[in-house]
C-alpha cells in the first residue's frame, strides 16, 4: 500500500521579491506573480484525487493552497497545520539578505556552510536560551510526518508550505542529514512527489514500516513555463544534467539486463526524442555517456539539437553487473536463488550478485566517475549532459547527500528522466539538487509513468 504526498512550495511573496528574510512572521503576502503561478499548479495535478490538503497557517502558503484548492474538482477541506510553519529565524526576520550578511557575517557563513550548527541566542522572560533553527525545523518535520501519515494510509495528500520546511520534510523522509539543508532546491510553486510504502510510524533514515520511502520527483516547474530551475545567485561552477537512458524491451518486460548490451526499443527512441525536445533550448557544452548502447543512443538523440557538442564515453558509468541474474525475470531468479531477490528489494547493500557486482563496487566506480567530471569542469560555468543507468544514477544521487548503499531505493529514476545538479562553488562545495526525475516531457504529468522494469 502506498501513501503519495504531493509537496508544493508557496508562490512568490512580497518578501521573496524584496529578498528579505521571512521566517515565521506573517507580513509577507503573495505577489500578483505568486498568485498567477499558484493558478498553474492545479492543472499539473489533474488526474490526482486528494484525500486531504494541508497548509501552513502563514498567509503566503495558505493563499497558495486556497488558490490550488479552488481549481481542483471536489477538493477536500483545507486543513491548517502549525507544524508546516517556516523555519524560525527570529533575529533575521524582516532584514534584507545583504543586511544579514553584514550584521551577522559569521553566523551567516555558518548558515551557508554548516546550517545544522547555526545557533541563535534568544532573550526570554526566563533568561537566555539557545535556538538551533535547522535542527528544530527537522524535529518539527518529523513530528508532522508522525501525526499526519497514519491518518491517510494508501491515500494521496497535498501539502503546501515553505522553502525551509519542505526541505526538512524531504530530508527527514529520506534520511538526508541537516548538514545538507542547502543541497535541496525548492522553487516557488515547485512540485515534489514522495511515496511512503507504509504509514504506521515516522520515517527513520529513509525507511518506514519496513519499506523504503521513495522520492519520485523533486522540484518540478515545467508547469510554470520553464523546463529547468535557474541557478542560484552567485553560481560559478558547472551544471550537470543527469539522464537515464530510454526504455528497452527488457525494461518493458521487467527482465534484468545489467551489463547485457540491450538497445533502445521504439518507445525508448520516442522518449529520447521527447527529452531532446525538452532540452533543445538548454545550452549543452559537453556530453558524457556510458558506452552501452541504450544510454549512448539516448545521448546521441538528445545531441541532435546540439550538433557541435561531442560525446565522450566513460566506462565506469556502465550499469551494475547483475551476473547470473542477467537475462532473467524475477520468478526465474527467485527459483534459482531463493530469498536473494527479496534481500535486493529490502536490503540491497548486503547483496552480492552471483558472479556479478555488489552495490559498494557500483558506488565506488560511479562516484569516482562523477567526481572526475565535476573536477574537470569545476572552475567553469558549463552545462554537462551525463547519460547513464538506473543503478548508476541512484548511486550518484545518494552521493550528493552523503548517503550510503542502504539508501539505494530512495530515489526513483525513470527512463529518459532528467535531474539537474549544480555545483555553485565548483568541486570544493556541496552540490545542489535543483530538480530530480523530471518526466513531464513524456506526457505523464507530474507522475513518472515510465517502465518500472528491472535494472
Amino acid at each position: 500500500m502506498t501513501t503519495r504526498v504531493i509537496l508544493v512550495r508557496h508562490g512568490q511573496s512580497t518578501y521573496n521579491q524584496q529578498q528579505r528574510i521571512q521566517g515565521r512572521i506573517d507580513e509577507s503576502v503573495l505577489t500578483e506573480t505568486g498568485r498567477a503561478t499558484a493558478r498553474q499548479i492545479a492543472p499539473a495535478l489533474m488526474g490526482l484525487t486528494f484525500d486531504a490538503i494541508y497548509s501552513s497557517p502563514l498567509q503566503r502558503a495558505k493563499e497558495t493552497a486556497e488558490i490550488v484548492q479552488s481549481y481542483l474538482p471536489n477538493p477536500p477541506k483545507l486543513q491548517v497545520a502549525d507544524k508546516l510553519m517556516e523555519i524560525d529565524l527570529p533575529l533575521w526576520e524582516r532584514l534584507h539578505k545583504d543586511e544579514v550578511k553584514e550584521k551577522f557575517s559569521e553566523d551567516y557563513r555558518c548558515w551557508k556552510e554548516r546550517p545544522h550548527e547555526l545557533r541563535m541566542l534568544l532573550s526570554t522572560a526566563a533568561g537566555t536560551r539557545e535556538h538551533f533553527p535547522v535542527l528544530a525545523l527537522y524535529e518539527q518535520a518529523k513530528q508532522f510526518w508522525q501525526e499526519v501519515l497514519p491518518r491517510h494510509v494508501g491515500k494521496t495528500i497535498l501539502i503546501v508550505a515553505h522553502n525551509g520546511i519542505n526541505r526538512a520534510l524531504i530530508s527527514t523522509a529520506l534520511g538526508i542529514p541537516p548538514s545538507r539543508y542547502h543541497s535541496i532546491q525548492q522553487s516557488n510553486c515547485g512540485i515534489n512527489v514522495l511515496n511512503f510504502p507504509d504509514t504506521d510510524s515516522v520515517p527513520i533514515e529513509g525507511k518506514i514500516g519496513g519499506g523504503t520511502v521513495q522520492m519520485e520527483s523533486m522540484n518540478l516547474i515545467d508547469h510554470l513555463g520553464d523546463p529547468l530551475p535557474k541557478p542560484r545567485p552567485g553560481h560559478q561552477g558547472p551544471r550537470l544534467l543527469l539522464v537515464r537512458h530510454g526504455e528497452t524491451e527488457w525494461n518493458r518486460q521487467k527482465k534484468f539486463q545489467g551489463q547485457i548490451d540491450v538497445p533502445l526499443n521504439d518507445n525508448g527512441r520516442k522518449q529520447s526524442s521527447a527529452a531532446a525536445e525538452f532540452l533543445k533550448d538548454v545550452q549543452i557544452d559537453n556530453a558524457i555517456s556510458s558506452p552501452m548502447l541504450r544510454p549512448k543512443e539516448t545521448a546521441e538523440i538528445i545531441l541532435e539539437y546540439h550538433p557541435n557538442t561531442e560525446l565522450e564515453l566513460l566506462a565506469d558509468l556502465s550499469e551494475i553487473g547483475h551476473g547470473l541474474w542477467e537475462g532473467k525475470f524475477e520468478a526465474e531468479i527467485e527459483q534459482e536463488f531463493p530469498g536473494l531477490l527479496k534481500q535486493w528489494q529490502e536490503t540491497p547493500e548486503i547483496v552480492q550478485m552471483p558472479e556479478g557486482e555488489n552495490l559498494q563496487q557500483v558506488w565506488s566506480r560511479a562516484i569516482a566517475a562523477w567526481q572526475s567530471i565535476v573536477l574537470k569542469y569545476s572552475k567553469e560555468s558549463k552545462t554537462i549532459l551525463v547519460v547513464a543507468h538506473d543503478a548508476i544514477n541512484k548511486a550518484i544521487l545518494c552521493h550528493l547527500f552523503d548517503l550510503q548503499p542502504e539508501h539505494f531505493w530512495n530515489f526513483k529514476q525513470g527512463n529518459c528522466a532528467v535531474s539537474v545538479i549544480d555545483y555553485p562553488q565548483g568541486a570544493d562545495g556541496y552540490a545542489v539538487l535543483q530538480s530530480m526525475n523530471i518526466t513531464t516531457h513524456l506526457g505523464g504529468g507530474v507522475l513518472d509513468k515510465t517502465a518500472a522494469g528491472a535494472l
